[in-house]
């Protein structure tokens, strides 16, 4: 079995062979990828050695220290934390040898083709349709909306409905979609932040290969969960120093402008920050979980303990800062690559995390999911369940 030590002596080979200081980037974490060094816990080959997942914090410690770069995680967030695990969980050989490289070292940006504007928060309901060809391929049409990255995004995954003739969870099925293909139109979305890093997508006449089928014709609902559990707890269980996220930039206005200071202002900032803090490490107890197993419906719980703290927080500050919070720094259109909650205004701050509580799932539903699941209470009464998609109410 792969331990520490022998991790170690991988990272110093690979140091060796490839100096950051004088490797250019993209062929350093190429090499670092065919070392085993990405993600030690995923198969020989793919990235990995097949080693205990709690010891990639080695090798990332080591590699710090020796000033080696990243892979920008936070650009290529869809893919490493939601298109990854499910390709390692359902794809094919050949699929994880073509797709993993390219996703881990940034080379190919991935987006998420699941949300529509006529399911609303009723995913299972989608009505993008993928038909079946004469010579095996599938074309698609349909609609997709929220789509973050889907502007500088090469693949996507995307979940359409394959046989409207059964009920909605079994019809589904699981694509990789490549978005530079014909038929594939992305139109910016404004948010109330001024910026557009969502997208809507327009799908017309896309034929996807079979060979991009991604699990057995029908059984998408079953692979989308792996991705589901996957986004929530990587948005809701990423790793933070203390102080780190939205609690960080409020901390220091207190600390640094005393005269901004009133009574209620500190016990409601003592309050979010000691919640902050349990959040924090309940992430980190949740990580360490991860290690044992596949991420369960306790990253339900987790996402929105960070939608809510986020919003809370984010109001705290406006209030903090007086009729400074209600300044906002820029309201020109962009369509950024990522989200930068601590690299812009308390404005910002405040108006992007209202959809904190929408994306990776609604409150509403992770809400159900968590009484259910992990709390063991009674489903609501559904009467769709066992209805034909294509008889149900649209």
């Amino acid at each position: 079995m792969t331990d520490a030590a022998e991790l170690r002596r991988r990272t110093a080979a690979l140091l060796a062979a490839h100096p950051p200081a004088g490797t250019e980037r993209l062929d350093f974490l190429r090499a670092r990828f065919d070392a085993g060094l990405a993600w030690v816990h995923y198969p020989e080959g793919l990235g990995g050695l097949g080693a205990p997942r709690s010891l990639q914090a080695v090798v990332d410690a080591e590699l710090e220290a020796a000033g080696a770069p990243d892979n920008d995680p936070r650009r290529i967030g869809i893919g490493l934390g939601m298109a990854a695990p499910t390709i390692l969980a359902y794809g094919t050989e050949e699929q994880k040898r073509r797709y993993l490289r390219p996703l881990w070292t940034g080379e190919e940006v991935w987006c998420q083709l699941f949300s529509e504007p006529g399911a609303g928060s009723d995913l299972a309901a989608l009505g993008t349709r993928a038909v079946r060809t004469g010579e095996g391929d599938w074309v698609v049409n349909g609609q997709k909306v929220w789509t973050s990255s889907a502007h500088v995004a090469r693949w996507a995954i995307l979940i359409a409905r394959t046989d409207p003739d059964v009920p909605k969870h079994r019809g589904i099925t699981y694509f990789l979609c490549d978005m530079t293909d014909p038929g594939i139109e992305v139109r910016p979305l404004r948010q109330i932040t001024g910026e557009a890093e969502f997208n809507e997508v327009f799908i017309t006449d896309v034929r996807i290969p079979d060979s991009r089928r991604l699990g057995d014709v029908g059984d998408g609902w079953k692979v989308a969960q792996t991705t589901l559990n996957n986004e929530r707890v990587a948005i809701g269980g990423m790793r933070l120093p203390r102080e780190g996220g939205m609690i960080g930039p409020v901390s220091r206005t207190w600390r640094e402008r005393p005269e901004l200071r009133t009574h209620d202002l500190h016990q409601r900032l003592l309050t979010l920050w000691v919640e902050a803090e349990a959040a924090r490490l309940t992430a980190e107890r949740l990580r360490q979980q991860l290690v044992a197993g596949q991420p369960g419906p306790e990253g339900a719980g987790m996402k929105l303990a960070f939608a809510r703290l986020n919003q809370e927080i984010s109001g705290l500050e406006v209030e903090l800062r007086g009729e400074e919070g209600l300044l906002y720094d820029d309201w020109t259109m962009r369509r950024p690559e990522l989200v930068d909650f601590v690299g812009r205004d308390a404005g910002y701050r405040y108006l992007r995390s209202k959809g904190n509580s929408i994306e990776g799932g609604t409150t509403e539903v992770l809400l159900n999911i968590v009484a259910e699941r992990v709390l063991g209470l009674p489903p609501e009464a559904r009467t769709d369940k066992d209805v034909a998609w294509k008889d149900l109410a649209r």
